[in-house]
């Protein structure tokens, strides 16, 4: 019968089974499980299927001289990977077996995913190639647990680290060791592999994924193996691979002539339940794992930033430091660590890997992959060698850099950067923490938008939403954000608008005071423009040496995009257009601007303790 998605769902099944285990020299391939992976209604069409099964066929031929092979045709993907220590008439079989058995249960299916203990078998409409998948993912062990008292939990770990260890490096990413408990003839043995479309950094990160898990699953079993599409781990009581030592293998223990019963169970949960017999725990994914998202080794990362010493901190955001690395190969990166402590700073992370992978923009800064290993929450960037705007902007000597032309670009750059993120990108992002801090300068001081922990999806037609957790950094809110948690695109402009006058005016908008005009930045700015005399608010060092009438047009912009009433200020394709053309009329902004930040201090509410982020 076929499996589908659906199927994940059901009861449990039991399956009697008799001689389970054999030595690899009598046995032909032994099936495991697989997954039709649909998705949904989207069944494959009669071309499809017609490509699929030439690839197939195309595949199943490449297995006579290939433990591994991978290919695609017409936008299918597909791969087989042979265990490392099978002959090749074995994995020849054993591929045949795979797609044969694909062919008649997923005939409908556009993905699919099949084990056998010899080998694996994919394919999909997606390019999974070189990259990280631990999804779906099949546990399977022996109920039983250890007996020997000599055996303990430290020497299986012992094992199973060594391997984890030594694996990536391998040009076949697949080792084999075993161990002798205690003093006796007894041993134990254990196998891990990782697909080898990875590189070193994706096969330890998969690897050591699956050991983490052994700790709820498998430790101090007599037998155990965890399955996903680019990597598996293994642990018996018995020799179930091809002796490469001269040590002797053992049979397996008490196994001989028995029958065992195989429980299949499927499900999203992380917790396994008691079972007797050899058991089978099934995770499919609910996650979209279609990206191209790399996936960072931790050694990788501390051997680059030099175990993220002092020397190569670059800055401090709100939820943890930020640090420059080089990479092996001499790339530079900068690395965010977010604090291990921080509660909040997780939920931003996971927040920030979903959003700004999906977004392709120049003016947006690029996330290269990320790290969760151990207690250590990564996130990699590009590096950008001349920091933040604030550097720049707000350091007296550094400040002189930033001539007219350079100033109209970032503000031009960052118009776009926030038009893409409103109307042109697949998802409608609210950034909520636009800063000075947050758009960073390449080589040629190019911006880039920066740090999405806080920033929200829109849906559909969806205009404004409201939050009980107001975030991001006072002085740059809109008032309706701050105070009454209500964001939207123009919450966006409203920041918009404020780096604006910062930039033109190379002052802060935070803790700004004027002795004629106290409120703020955008007050003062206001009060000159409203008497004439906007040509004072212009930064010195420009002032000389610039188009004197167009920065007025762009103050006037600015107080635009920070009007009090959202439904005034105009969207950012607008803002571009009046940026970019002198022929548009401006109209007249309605009232004086203020700060959210003051506006609370005037009337005795103290703002929260937000969290601000930087890179």
């Amino acid at each position: 019968m076929k499996k589908t998605m659906n199927s994940l769902y059901k009861p449990i099944y039991l399956i009697t089974i008799f001689e389970l285990i054999s030595f690899i020299a009598c046995q032909s391939p032994t099936y495991n499980y697989h997954f039709c992976l649909g998705p949904g209604n989207d069944t494959a069409t009669a071309s499809y299927k017609s490509d699929l099964t030439l690839l197939l066929d195309y595949m199943s031929s490449n297995a006579s001289d290939k433990s591994f092979y991978n290919d695609s045709l017409n936008g299918i993907y597909s791969l087989f990977l042979c265990r490392g220590d099978v002959s090749s008439d074995v994995c020849r079989v054993c591929v045949s077996n795979a797609t044969q058995t694909l062919t008649q249960t997923c005939p409908s299916d556009k993905r699919a995913i099949i084990w056998y203990d010899q080998c694996l078998f994919r394919y999909s409409n997606i390019n999974f190639l070189g990259q990280l998948r631990l999804y779906p993912r099949l546990f399977m062990w022996n109920a039983l647990n250890n007996t020997s008292p000599e055996e303990g939990d430290i020497g299986t770990r012992g094992l199973l680290y060594s391997l984890v260890s030594q694996a990536p490096y391998k040009e076949n990413m697949f080792q084999t060791n075993e161990m002798v408990v205690g003093n006796g003839p007894g041993r134990r043995y254990g196998l891990v592999q990782c697909s080898r479309d990875l590189d070193v950094g994706g096969c330890s990160t998969c690897l050591r994924e699956l050991l983490n898990q052994t700790e709820d699953c498998c430790i101090g079993r007599r037998g155990w193996r965890i399955l996903t599409p680019s990597c598996c781990i293994r642990y018996e009581m018995y020799s179930f691979y091809e002796q490469t030592s001269n040590l002797p293998g053992s049979a397996p223990e008490n196994e001989e002539g028995t029958s065992q019963e195989i429980l299949i169970r499927s499900s999203q949960g992380s917790k396994a339940a008691h079972w007797t017999g050899e058991s089978i725990h099934l995770h499919p994914s609910d996650e979209d794992h279609s990206g191209d998202l790399h996936h960072f080794n931790l050694a990788t990362i501390q051997a680059a930033t030099n175990n993220f010493s002092r020397e190569n901190k670059l800055g401090e955001g709100g939820f943890g430091p930020v640090y420059k690395g080089e990479m092996p190969n001499g790339k530079e990166i900068a690395v965010k660590r977010l604090s291990i402590n921080s509660k909040q700073g997780l939920e931003e992370f996971k927040n920030e890997v979903k959003l700004i992978f999906k977004l392709q923009h120049k003016n947006l800064v690029r996330l290269l992959g990320y790290c969760l290993e151990e207690d250590e929450k990564l996130l990699v960037y590009e590096y950008m060698a001349n920091t933040s705007l604030d550097a720049f902007l707000f350091d007296s000597e550094k400040c002189k850099v930033l001539d007219w032309e350079k100033r109209s670009n970032i503000i031009t750059g960052t118009a776009r950067g926030l038009q893409y993120l409103h109307e042109d990108s697949r998802l409608k992002i609210i950034h909520r923490d636009l800063k000075a801090n947050n758009v960073l300068l390449d080589d040629d001081m190019n911006p880039k938008i920066s740090d999405f922990g806080t920033a929200r999806t829109f849906g559909g037609n969806q205009m404004e939403a409201n939050t009980e957790r107001v975030v991001g950094t006072y002085g740059y809110m809109a008032p309706e954000y701050a105070l009454e948690g209500l964001f939207s695109n123009k919450s966006n402009v409203y920041s918009f608008g404020v780096l604006m006058l910062e930039i033109l005016s190379g002052k802060k908008n935070r803790g700004f005071y004027h002795q004629d005009c106290g409120q703020s930045l955008l007050a003062y700015a206001w009060l000159l423009w409203n008497e004439g005399k906007g040509q004072e608010l212009i930064d010195p060092n420009i002032a000389g040496n610039c188009p004197i009438q167009e920065v007025l047009r762009w103050i006037h912009i600015a107080l635009l995009c920070v009007q009090d009433d959202p439904a005034l200020r105009p969207t950012m394709s607008s803002a571009i257009l009046m940026l970019g053309s002198k022929s548009v009329n401006l109209p007249q902004p309605s009232t004086s601007p203020y700060s959210a930040a003051r506006f609370l201090q005037m009337i005795n509410l103290h703002p929260l303790n937000l969290p601000t982020s930087e890179i």
